[in-house]
């Protein structure tokens, strides 16, 4: 039932030692070979410095210029070092996106409402585009892994660490300084992945030896969730909210936004038929997905579109990551039946079920705090009610939200009937999420009762936060 230690691509390397991170720093640039790209990349942000704009503040102004690039796909055929094709697929993943979806961005700043996109990719980016795709068994758009967020990334100060405010994007939309936050904010808070997998291993490790003192492992693991969600608050100052719309746009995909592409993209060179593909979005982050599994939420998942979405989304990472995924849940119903609560259960060993009590609890504050971002973000923002990955803004994170606390009520349940430890750390876990747990339930009813009106008001949904005590901001 032991997980496996190989999950590596060569660029992502799922383990205790780089979590979901990198082996190591990407490129920055493209190899000369490519420098017609490249040159259009460095020229395109909406906004290039205090002085100039690039391509993407002027309508029309990136049609020529991606025109005139080469078709590269005869070099890409030759290449086969994965950090080159990594650089070469985040590059045609933004330049598809930005010659796209520009009309769209220069219709939004007219009149507030999204513009039709075009829908037929040319030959000279689609052809490459593909292949380069093709190479890393992803699909061809702009994606999470590879291509906006952890693929995307370089120091400031090499000698510093990879706090958001030291690094910055190796390619951008916007330009500006709340686009960077915001996806830099991403990376960062990858930096505690490596610690997390690594007690996730441990923990599986010691079930497999028929260890029966795993509490030291899930302390581990629920201190460094308490480190994210640290981390995660700061994107609150990393990227202004009323910001969101400078870059959201470009980051949007094809499934689900039938509004802006209809039938989908046609990909000139490739294939016949339009082809749509989820845009890139946080939700195709790692953490909280390895969370799910680990700690058994994915047992209180609803059977609905919602879930299906999420499960979907798991073809949207790297094949190495989907590996671990899947071992893992495999590992996971192993152990027991009903995961890891099931064996702890099993073993009477309440000091373990309190902490994984607290595990559930910062997965519930991941995830509460990402609904009040969807709230300021994109709900107080903008109507337009589709979420860069194709899902309804106001429904699939509270869809989630419900089954953690749903787990966390059973947890609670499980240490009542075997009685709660005397440890004191484990117990005071334990004693706080029992006062508290009927709150997470009246924050969440209250919000979904006012989202299901016809004319709801965001900052009244956010505004619940704080009458209940769970305002992110502060």
């Amino acid at each position: 039932m032991s997980i496996l230690s190989n999950y590596s691509d060569g660029f992502f390397d799922v383990s205790a030692a780089h979590g979901f991170l990198p082996t190591k720093a990407p490129m920055v640039k493209l190899p000369s070979t490519y420098s017609d790209l490249q040159n259009v990349l460095d020229a395109m942000p909406v906004v290039l410095n205090e002085k100039e704009f690039g391509l993407l503040h002027t309508p029309n102004a990136i049609v020529a210029p991606v025109l005139a690039i080469q078709n590269h796909v005869e070099a890409i055929e030759k290449e086969t070092d994965i950090f080159v094709l990594q650089a070469l697929f985040r590059s045609y993943s933004f330049l598809a996106s930005a010659y796209l979806l520009e009309p769209s961005y220069q219709q939004f700043k007219i009149d507030g409402k999204y513009g039709k996109a075009i829908n037929v990719l040319p030959k000279n980016i689609a052809m490459p585009f593909c292949k380069v795709a093709d190479k890393l068994d992803v699909f061809a758009w702009l994606d999470y892994h590879y291509a906006y967020s952890l693929g995307n990334y370089r120091k400031l100060d090499a000698t510093g660490d990879l706090n958001w405010e030291n690094i910055t994007m190796c390619n951008k939309f916007s330009g500006q300084a709340d686009e960077v936050g915001f996806i830099m904010l991403h990376v960062d808070i990858n930096r505690y992945s490596a610690d997390l997998v690594g007690s996730v291993m441990q923990t599986l490790q010691a079930l497999d030896n028929g260890e029966k003192n795993v509490a030291p492992f899930l302390e581990k693991n629920w201190e460094t969730m308490k480190q994210m969600n640290i981390r995660r608050k700061e994107m609150w100052k990393a990227s202004r909210w009323q910001r969101y719309n400078d870059f959201r746009i470009f980051i949007m995909g094809v499934k689900g936004n039938t509004d802006l592409f209809g039938d989908g993209v046609t990909y000139e060179g490739v294939w016949e038929e339009p082809k749509a593909f989820r845009g890139q979005t946080g939700a195709q982050d790692d953490i909280i997905p390895m969370q799910d599994i680990f700690s058994g939420v994915i047992f209180y998942y609803p059977e609905n579109e919602l879930t299906k979405y999420l499960l979907d989304l798991r073809l949207y990472r790297p094949k190495c990551v989907q590996h671990f995924f899947s071992d893992l849940q495999s590992s996971m119903k192993a152990v027991h039946p009903k995961g890891l609560m099931g064996k702890l259960l099993e073993n009477k060993d309440a000091k373990s079920l309190c902490f994984l009590l607290g595990i559930l609890e910062e997965i519930y504050h991941f995830r509460n705090g990402h609904w009040q971002f969807v709230q300021k973000y994109i709900m107080a923002n903008t109507k337009y009610a589709i979420a860069t990955g194709g899902t309804p803004i106001t429904s699939w994170i509270p869809n989630q939200i419900l089954s953690v606390i749903h787990q966390m009520e059973d947890v609670a349940a499980a240490i009542a009937s075997i009685g709660a430890p005397t440890d004191t750390l484990a117990l005071s876990i334990y004693e706080k999420n029992i006062s508290l747990l009927p709150t997470k339930r009246g924050l969440i009813d209250g919000q979904l009762a006012l989202i299901h009106k016809n004319d709801f008001s965001a900052e009244a949904v956010f505004a619940l936060n704080q009458k209940f005590g769970y305002d992110d901001t502060e």
